[in-house]
């Protein structure tokens, strides 16, 4: 499976927003992307994708950051991963029928890691990487 930086950062993001979950303060980018050895920059069109995705709200001005929206147990890492990098069908190469059978192989091969992505929330990204601190 191949995941782009951007999928990638997205995820370490919305991980550190949603640890922090609890905290009075927004979290501001520049403090994501030095935790992380993240670019600020590419962190920022990111983070604009998820505000747009209903992931994280922002708040403008000197303070000004950004906070997880939801409860980490309610965001699942397939819905980040769909909100980064929509899925594309596949176009078959012909329509034969030999194409068709080796798509259908193919979508079906590609069901469980769907299942299991849907099954991993942020709340168990947390847990795993103890960051809730």
């Amino acid at each position: 499976m191949k995941i782009s930086a951007k999928t990638e950062y997205a995820c370490i993001a919305l991980m550190d927003l949603a640890a922090k979950k609890d905290s009075s303060e927004p979290i501001r980018i520049g403090k994501i992307a030095e935790r992380y050895g993240l670019s600020e920059r590419f962190l920022v069109q990111i983070l604009l994708q998820l505000k747009d995705a209903d992931l994280v709200e922002s708040t403008r001005g000197a303070s000004g950051g950004y906070r997880f929206k939801k409860k980490p147990e309610e965001v699942t890492l397939l819905q980040v991963m769909n909100a980064i990098d929509p899925p594309s069908k596949g176009k078959r190469a012909s329509n034969s029928n030999a194409s068709a059978v080796l798509h259908k192989v193919w979508e079906t091969a590609e069901k469980p890691r769907l299942v299991y992505l849907k099954s991993v929330t942020f709340a168990d990204l947390i847990r795993k990487a103890e960051l809730d601190g």
